[in-house]
């Protein structure tokens, strides 16, 4: 093997791993930000978890990736560790995707139909329509798909030309000698993990050992510890990926670890027990592609099958490996933004859409115990209240920031988008919380003070209370859902709200020149009907962003918007304001 061969086989390598990724990114792109919804939907069950981690492995072509995935999705709180392991374990199957699909290469005969179907034939054209594709298209679908085909005919493409590099080996002593020590099987477990973790990848490392078999030198005996060794060496990226993370995280990477590691041990034991027993003939001889790819499928299947009744031991197992200590649990929880996910954006930019539904919950159910703290004063209630105010802050900090880091990132344009909406509403949330807390506030200085509201006041107080509830549960549930019905309530809402204010204020002004309350309570009332029209504001800005995104979102005009809505130009608004006016405005004229 001369110089040239070894340049030529580090190309085939770059190119093979270069192909992987790409084809990942685009599979995982085109996925958008689905995966980390199917995750915590479908992962009920051990069977349904395995199913889908092996599903989602097969399409991002690397089982470390979905690992990492569900690594930060467990340091978020989105996953609990029970549906880890069960991702975990079908993550091992989906890995061998890669493997049967390099096997293609190995076909072989003659006919124009049957070299058509060889990938020395069409991972070319291939490649070369998906950079068409990919360079002179604008569309984010087109230029995804092209990226998925230039990927998949890099892989075969790099697989040629390592299999062409390393073809003079079969003549070399010492390439010989090598294999022949590997077929120690402790020594072939090493080098499988070595190498694995050295490319940072099983399926790349399976690729690299297919390319090899073409020597006529990878023998089952030799060729058998590889592969186990590689999906050992497999978890050194979650194991880093959890540094820093929480316990429940770190749980997560330690039972991948664990699955592989005792998989392994068991596989052995069975393997060279029958070996002694009944002394394989077959032992000697080579494996080609196909072989490869079927063993590594077999044994990450036949681990799987095995490892599934005892998914609560291995939990148990993990939970040993890293205890809980006294004093860890926090007093508040909050959502971990975990950025070992920016390597995945449309999954980060779900883990952080989570994150600003929190946000909105917490300043939500700050409002629905504001105004019955006027009424009736609760201190315990009221040092709730600056809890959830503490989670809306800090998230409002960590969500921005997370989001600001993550445009560094490789985004498709409707990432972009998504990203800067994010923040959008991040900020709605966060006034609405800060107002909720003014009204929170208000109710202290009325109990220091010793202040009473009238009963007109106290009632219509209580009818308002109710619309900007039902209003700040449609924006909550709009956002959440992403329902562009639930938004369009929204507006005509608002506008019955900014008619139930104006009321109040004319009536609460009459009150204070005939004398029936006092000049202090009349002050505190009236910052109060501020602070809710502010809330009922937000939550209108909150539904025309979400109109404006189903809509053309450059020429989208929020002002606009409002403004043929209040003039009854949209479809189905002035029914809507109609009704709101007859549940609430008539219901404040009774008081």
């Amino acid at each position: 093997m001369t110089i040239f061969d070894i340049i030529s086989l580090a190309g085939g390598i770059a190119l093979f791993l270069y192909g992987m990724s790409i084809m990942g990114s685009g599979l995982e792109k085109l996925a958008g930000g689905k995966m980390e919804g199917i995750l915590r939907r479908l992962t009920s069950s051990t069977i349904s978890a395995v199913a889908l981690g092996a599903v989602i492995t097969g399409i991002i072509q690397s089982s470390a990736g979905t690992t990492v995935i569900v690594i930060g999705l467990v340091n978020s709180g989105i996953m609990e560790l029970s549906q880890a392991i069960g991702v975990i374990m079908g993550a091992n199957i989906g890995t061998t995707v890669t493997g049967q699909l390099i096997r293609l290469s190995d076909i072989s005969g003659g006919g124009t139909l049957l070299e058509l179907c060889k990938p020395d034939t069409f991972a070319p054209m291939v490649a070369f329509l998906g950079a068409i594709l990919f360079v002179f298209f604008k569309a984010p679908k087109k230029r995804n798909i092209g990226q998925i085909m230039m990927g998949f005919g890099l892989l075969f493409i790099g697989m040629k030309t390592m299999t062409a590099s390393v073809e003079p080996l079969r003549d070399s002593p010492l390439f010989v000698e090598l294999f022949t020590s590997l077929t120690n099987p402790f020594l072939g477990v090493l080098a499988g993990m070595l190498v694995t973790i050295a490319i940072q990848s099983s399926s790349a490392s399976v690729g690299i050992l297919q390319a090899l078999s073409s020597t006529g030198l990878v023998t089952w005996g030799s060729a058998i510890p590889i592969i186990l060794g590689q999906n050992i060496g497999t978890c050194s990226t979650p194991l880093m990926a959890s540094i820093g993370a929480s316990k429940a995280a770190k749980r997560s990477a330690v039972v991948h670890l664990y699955f592989n590691v005792i998989g392994t041990l068991v596989f052995m034991a069975v393997i060279y027990g029958l070996r002694a027993v009944f002394h394989f003939t077959w032992w000697n001889d080579t494996m080609n592609m196909g072989d490869i790819a079927n063993f590594h499928t077999l044994f990450n299947v036949v681990v799987t099958m095995l490892f599934i009744p005892f998914t609560k031991l291995l939990a148990r197992l993990a939970e040993l490996t890293i205890p809980d200590r006294a004093g860890d649990q926090d007093a508040i929880a909050i959502p971990v933004l975990d950025e070992r996910l920016f390597n995945s954006p449309a999954v980060a930019i779900q883990q952080a859409k989570s994150a600003v539904e929190t946000m909105a919950r917490n300043a939500e159910m700050n409002f629905q115990v504001s105004i019955p703290l006027l009424f009736k004063y609760d201190a315990e209630t009221v040092a709730t209240v600056a809890q959830r105010e503490d989670i809306v802050d800090k998230l409002e900090a960590s969500i921005s920031t997370y989001l600001i880091k993550l445009t560094d990132k490789e985004l498709s344009e409707s990432e972009s988008q998504t990203i800067n909406e994010l923040i959008n509403f991040v900020v709605e949330f966060e006034r609405i919380g800060d107002y909720a807390v003014n009204i929170v506030e208000r109710s202290g200085e009325i109990h220091d003070k010793e202040l009473e509201f009238t009963d007109t006041a106290r009632g219509q107080l209580e009818v308002l209370d109710g619309a900007v509830r039902e209003i700040l549960q449609l924006a909550v549930r709009a956002f959440t859902d992403n329902d562009l019905r639930v938004a369009q309530k929204v507006e005509p809402l608002e506008e019955t709200i900014d008619e139930l204010v104006e009321t109040m204020r004319e009536s609460h002004i009459r009150r204070l020149k005939d004398g029936l309350c006092s000049l202090e309570t009349g002050i505190v009332f009236l910052e109060l009907l501020t602070h809710i029209e502010r809330i009922s504001d937000h939550c209108s800005n909150v539904a025309a962003r979400i109109i404006g995104r189903e809509m053309d979102a450059a020429r989208f005009d929020k002002h606009e918007f409002r403004r043929r809505a209040h003039e009854g130009d949209l479809p189905g608004f002035p029914e809507l304001a109609a009704a709101y006016r007859e549940k609430y405005v008539e219901a404040l004229k009774k008081v």
